[in-house]
């Protein structure tokens, strides 16, 4: 008689165990899928975004323009091109550092293009005059495209040959972007922080 109910709890204790094993494998196997699908979902978003670099005279007035343009998801000023790491706002403007106030504009692909923002990038600024912008005078005011990649300079090229049938002379140069640094916070949005609106740089429409 013992016997027999001793079977009878073992088997049941054993049904028990394997039914709270068939629960956290369901469980498992259901928290993977929703995470794979999750870091699937951010791979995508991830893949529609891209990068540009722009320099144009003072970097409050170049990411007053790009951060307003539709599509733009991200803006941020700092520094590219020099000869030293981490540079500081009084090394750029000591014109030793070799470094450009640029801005470094993030953008779904989805929502505008790298042409247009190389567009808007001629149409806010004198890309025809040399070492500075408007009253800002220096190597580190100069017009300059960092590209990303070949495509990004052939459509930098596109738009240098399109202005220049169209009579201007262009200062801009292209040059592949190396180390961006982040500029000072202060620096960051500053137009949206302080008001304002840039003085050296107007938007005029060209294209």
């Amino acid at each position: 008689m013992f016997g027999c109910f001793y079977n009878i709890f073992t088997n049941r204790d054993h049904r028990f165990a394997m039914g709270n094993s068939y629960i956290v494998y369901y469980i498992m196997k259901t928290l993977i899928t929703i995470l794979t699908l999750f870091i699937n979902t951010l791979a995508m978003s991830a893949s529609k975004l891209d990068t540009a670099y722009f320099a144009s005279g003072c970097f409050w007035g170049t990411e007053y323009y790009m951060m307003k343009a539709p599509g733009v998801v991200k803006t941020t000023v700092g520094y590219m091109g020099g000869h030293i790491d981490h540079p500081t706002y009084e090394q750029v403007s000591s014109k030793t550092s070799g470094h450009l106030e640029t801005t470094e504009v993030v953008f779904d692909t989805e929502k505008t293009s790298y042409e247009n923002l190389v567009k808007l990038f001629f149409e806010t600024h004198d890309f025809t005059q040399t070492n500075g912008q408007g009253p800002d005078i220096g190597p580190q005011y100069r017009s300059f495209i960092f590209y990303t990649d070949d495509a990004q300079k052939a459509m930098a090229d596109k738009y240098i040959d399109i202005l220049m049938k169209k009579g201007y002379k262009v200062a801009t140069n292209l040059q592949k972007a190396s180390a961006f640094w982040k500029a000072e916070d202060y620096h960051q949005a500053y137009y949206e922080s302080k008001g304002g609106r840039p003085y050296c740089h107007a938007y005029k429409k060209i294209f």
